[in-house]
């Protein structure tokens, strides 16, 4: 915390706002958009709860498989097991330590000839660096498979001229403490310039609603708080700092 962040806290008790609504979220999707350049962002509770909630997107379901980072942290493979899906782990290669382009082709071949065709592709950018993911989406197109970017460490990242979190089919993020952009708690945020994907993201977040009390399908309860927009708010306006500080 730099100190700069209490003075908005503050607005946020004193207009009132302090549920997972309002201006102040709106505000701090309204900004990450504009930065990221995504048509759509949605705050949410946790970067978990961003890869649980891209995951319900792509229709994983029960038994199916879900091509995953075998070198990552826990919290990018557990929301495949909520579902009842199968991780089916990918090795890294030596430049990024991130998932292999070559082994993710060798991983859908095989498992194409046992006649499971994977669900989605989780890739996970560690320590900043993101993966090789021009190359991976050419694999991700040419077997119609879907990618979920963990940009969790490597918020802010560049990419072929592209953000880190705008190179796939869905973004997510953390706001954890520890991460590029991180708040008072925890936090995250789902990303994607699909409209269909960004309607179907609003109505899950808010109990499955679309009109007030009409709950059209199964939702959760998964908003980030006003308190803690209000703190990212701030800190957004710091992340090319926070990032250059952490490359040295």
């Amino acid at each position: 915390m730099s100190g700069k962040e209490i003075k908005f806290v503050n607005d946020a008790f004193e207009t009132n706002w302090i549920a997972p609504v309002g201006p102040h979220i709106d505000l701090f999707e309204k900004e990450l958009s504009n930065i990221h350049h995504n048509r759509h962002v949605a705050a949410l509770q946790s970067g978990t709860s961003a890869i649980h909630l891209a995951l319900n997107l792509l229709g994983v379901n029960k038994d199916d498989i879900v091509l995953c980072q075998s070198f990552t942290f826990v919290g990018s493979v557990n929301p495949v097991r909520y579902l009842g899906a199968v991780p089916n782990f990918v090795d890294s290669e030596v430049e990024t330590w991130n998932m292999c382009p070559n082994y993710l082709e060798k991983a859908i071949i095989e498992n194409l000839k046992l006649g499971k065709k994977p669900k989605a592709i989780i890739v996970v950018n560690l320590y900043g660096m993101p993966a090789k993911m021009s190359d991976i989406i050419k694999l991700s197109e040419k077997y119609d498979i879907p990618v979920i970017e963990d940009a969790a460490q490597s918020f802010g990242a560049m990419y072929e001229g592209k953000k880190s979190c705008n190179l796939s089919t869905i973004g997510c993020t953390s706001f954890f403490p520890a991460k590029p952009l991180g708040c008072y708690g925890d936090g995250g945020a789902i990303f994607t310039n699909d409209d269909f994907l960004a309607e179907k993201i609003r109505m899950i977040v808010n109990h499955g609603e679309k009109i007030k009390y009409h709950h059209e399908i199964i939702g959760c309860n998964s908003r980030l708080d006003s308190i803690q927009a209000e703190i990212l708010n701030i800190k957004l306006k710091y992340l090319d700092e926070y990032n250059a500080n952490r490359n040295i």
